[in-house]
């Protein structure tokens, strides 16, 4: 059974192929795939490929995705969730994107603080990291207020429009 979290405004839940239209409408803006390690989307075909591969994933126990929603409008606004999660060595990299309509107003921090909860107390996580471009220093910042410590920098470790890209790497602890 896929786990639903709940937070003041937002409820995570598992993405459906319903929500493709949504997934698609995010992710074909360029503002929020150039820093995301994936060309931005064409059409409604390739996000339904995406919900298809997080549900894939997470059959597999290889990663969780959640819808982002508002519960005042019920719109999915986001993704975030968790992959390269690894249950052996405890620890998993988190991913999130918002659509830019919904920049600036805390969804992304009241989402991430839902699911480092949930990874520490549910998944057993004891570290959870995060890769972002040096570019990003929006994603920078919210990750360093949520408690997470900049490691250092991975050379050419991102590919966007098939250009290399270094990104830094976080990581908080249990």
């Amino acid at each position: 059974m896929f786990p639903v979290l709940n937070t003041e405004r937002l409820h995570l839940r598992e993405i459906r192929e319903s929500d493709a239209e949504a997934l698609f409408q995010c992710l074909s803006k360029d503002e929020v795939t150039r820093f995301y390690g994936q060309d931005s989307l064409e059409n409604v075909g390739q996000a339904k490929e995406i919900v298809a591969s997080f549900a894939k994933n997470y059959l597999e126990k290889r990663a969780i995705r959640w819808g982002i929603e508002r519960k005042d409008t019920r719109e999915l606004i986001g993704t975030i969730g968790y992959h390269a999660h690894s249950p052996k060595y405890r620890r998993a990299e988190i991913g999130y994107e918002i659509s830019p309509a919904h920049w600036r107003k805390g969804y992304a921090s009241e989402a991430i603080k839902e699911i480092i909860a949930y990874g520490f107390n549910v998944l057993n996580l004891t570290r959870i990291g995060a890769v972002v471009f040096l570019e990003n220093q929006p994603s920078s910042d919210l990750l360093v207020k949520l408690g997470f410590i900049k490691e250092g920098i991975l050379r050419s470790y991102m590919y966007q429009n098939g250009i290399p890209h270094d990104t830094y790497v976080y990581s908080l602890l249990k």
